[in-house]
């Protein structure tokens, strides 16, 4: 047993769980992108700003079918299974793994507050954190009860929108689903202008998010996925231990569940995409989303299990080795490409334009992080939050 504490080294790491986060990060920027170069609220409601119609309403329906809710999903079931075996990696060392567990996360904490406050409201890593500082207590827990539990919890806020759409209707998020006008204006003037004026938007939008939006949706959601991670990782779904005949259902799931989230567009189109439809209309892809997600896991871990040394294989591990990297680095760019103090593109791009830009990151991406590899054991982030985590200056370089 080692006394001295230590990451895993990469011989050791799996790969098609590098694969599928590598996957999952990249995924997630089709979505990202929507309010790195638009208005907030045209997340909820698209029809809000923008053009929507040929080829940008096609470019939507896209990422709405695939992407939205999917990758952030399967990222999310990936850090509850990273909660799980960093802990198991530290006991086999003989290591003090909750005391580790608990400084990584709270180091992850604050670098996703600093993500939030000063780059980009829509952060995600202080809701992992959070989650990960309170069901961490149910690691050692029966899979099935992870699972159980983590139903539960996703339950209760899709249970709450329809309650509110049938007790109350549209009026429950009429303000958010149809902004006024001058709001609008007002986001977009502020995100065009500097890195001061914009933290009137994103200081309060990255408040409201960590609080009321934490208690109310978030926690629910990513807490609900981040215990199925746990338990998909003790039942070696998400390690690529199951049998192929797991994965090709999983493959078929993914389709039945686009046809899920297919049948929730016509529904809210079939209804002028009415606030009062609203509420029910998200159940479709809330739910289908999982069966997408599961989609994903089924081809990326088919394909690595047939082409372990594959060229996506080997790509989209190398993105998920340097998976928080890549995730800051989206931030970067896009924040530079799109608010004032760069290029000064929001609200200027077309939905179609944006899908563009999200290729372009991709490639990018998935070159830097393989070059990178070739001589670095880990992503610039993930080396200084291993720094941190340990308490000692980790090793950077590859051995020769």
């Amino acid at each position: 047993m080692s006394d001295t504490p230590g990451p895993t080294p990469p011989s050791e790491r799996i790969v098609s769980l590098d694969a599928l986060r590598g996957v999952a990060v990249l995924g997630i920027l089709v979505i990202n992108v929507r309010v790195f170069s638009m208005p907030e609220t045209t997340l909820l409601n698209p029809t809000v700003y923008g053009d929507f119609t040929g080829l940008n309403y096609w470019s939507w329906l896209v990422g709405h079918l695939l992407a939205e809710l999917k990758f952030i999903t399967l990222f999310s079931a990936l850090f509850g299974a990273g909660i799980v075996l960093f802990i198991e990696s530290k006991r086999r060392k003989g290591q003090s793994a909750m005391r580790l567990h608990y400084r990584r996360t709270l180091w992850l904490i604050a670098i996703g507050l600093a993500h939030a406050y000063l780059l980009w409201y829509g952060d995600i890593l202080v809701a992992y954190g959070l989650c990960g500082l309170v069901l961490v207590v149910l690691h050692d827990a029966e899979p099935s009860t992870q699972a159980g539990l983590g139903l539960l919890l996703l339950l209760f806020p899709s249970v709450l929108e329809v309650f509110a759409g049938l007790s109350v209707g549209g009026g429950a998020i009429a303000a958010q689903w149809t902004p006024a006008e001058a709001a609008i204006r007002s986001e977009v003037a502020t995100y065009r202008g500097g890195w001061v004026e914009q933290l009137g938007h994103r200081v309060p939008s990255s408040f409201r998010r960590q609080t009321t939006g934490f208690l109310g949706s978030t926690f629910w959601r990513v807490g609900g996925t981040v215990l199925l991670g746990m338990a998909l990782y003790k039942w070696g779904v998400l390690t690529g231990e199951r049998s192929t005949r797991l994965y090709r259902r999983l493959v078929a799931g993914g389709v039945v569940g686009v046809l899920v989230v297919f049948a929730g567009v016509r529904y809210i189109e079939a209804n002028d995409w009415s606030a009062d439809a609203a509420l029910f209309w998200r159940q479709f892809n809330y739910w289908g989303s999982f069966l997408v997600a599961g989609g994903y896991v089924g081809l990326v871990t088919l394909y690595a299990r047939r082409r372990p040394d594959g060229p996506f294989t080997r790509a989209f591990a190398a993105v998920g080795r340097t998976a928080f990297t890549n995730y800051l680095l989206q931030t970067v760019v896009a924040t530079t490409v799109f608010y004032g103090h760069g290029l000064g593109l929001f609200g200027r791009v077309s939905r179609f334009e944006a899908l563009g830009f999200v290729v372009a990151v991709w490639v990018g991406q998935v070159i830097l992080s393989v070059v990178w590899l070739r001589s670095f054991r880990f992503g610039p982030v993930e080396w200084l939050w291993r720094t941190l985590t340990y308490g000692e200056r980790q090793p950077m370089r590859s051995p020769e």
